[in-house]
């Protein structure tokens, strides 16, 4: 047994890797039929809204146990991400995008932090990078397509790295192949297409437009 002064905290911080554990067991009951799409939508924004394991575990508390062992895998329970015995966790700053029923979108001038993590949910999510502020070489995006699918723009010349993805039924397209400049901003791109994909593209013909209108504006 593991005495009392081993127990782990329940207070310390939770990870991206953490919460994406559980979102991915809420995608899967909802699949199954235990939870419908409003509860989905509900409890992935509270998974990624939660910043300690306490927050995290009653998320899933309701479900049935998965199969297997290990961490976060206990009898009767499903997997839930245990935190470590001791030593502070840092979190890492991440903006989590949630498409909800509406959508939802950045765009414009806004402040791209290292770590993004986008849920297309049943509206969509657009994020687009043409006007957008990013102060480090290299930016991480988890992008879930869902239902509604997510769309990424990224600026002409910037580099797009593909890592660990999924297709699903609506697919996981990268249209922003040229070759990158030098020196460029690195834009790192992960994730599952589902139902409604996840697409990575350079700036359509309406966005160029709007956005040498707005240059010129400026002159």
């Amino acid at each position: 047994m593991t005495s009392p002064d081993r127990s782990p905290n329940h207070e310390m911080r939770a990870s991206d890797t953490d919460r994406e554990a559980v979102a991915e067991r809420l995608r899967e009951a909802a699949a199954e039929g235990r939870i419908d799409l409003t509860e989905l939508d509900e409890r992935l924004e509270r998974t990624f809204g939660a910043k300690t394991y306490r927050e995290l575990e009653p998320l899933t508390a309701d479900l049935p146990p998965v199969p297997g062992s290990g961490p976060g895998r206990a009898p009767g329970r499903a997997p839930v991400p245990v935190p470590p015995p001791g030593g502070p966790a840092v979190p890492q700053p991440a903006l989590v995008v949630m498409g909800g029923f509406a959508g939802a979108s950045r765009t414009g001038h806004w402040d791209v932090p290292p770590v993004v993590v986008a849920h297309g949910g049943v509206g969509g999510v657009k994020l687009d990078l043409t006007r957008a502020r990013v102060h480090q070489p290299v930016t991480d995006f988890t992008l879930h397509g869902d239902m509604g699918g997510v769309t990424l723009v990224v600026p002409d010349g910037w580099t797009v790295m593909l890592g660990e993805v999924s297709t699903g039924m609506g697919g996981f397209n990268n249209k922003a192949t040229e070759p990158p400049l030098h020196d460029a901003p690195v834009v790192r791109v992960s994730g599952r297409g589902e139902m409604g994909g996840v697409t990575v593209r350079r700036a359509n013909r309406w966005e160029r437009r709007r956005l040498r209108k707005e240059e010129s504006g400026r002159d």
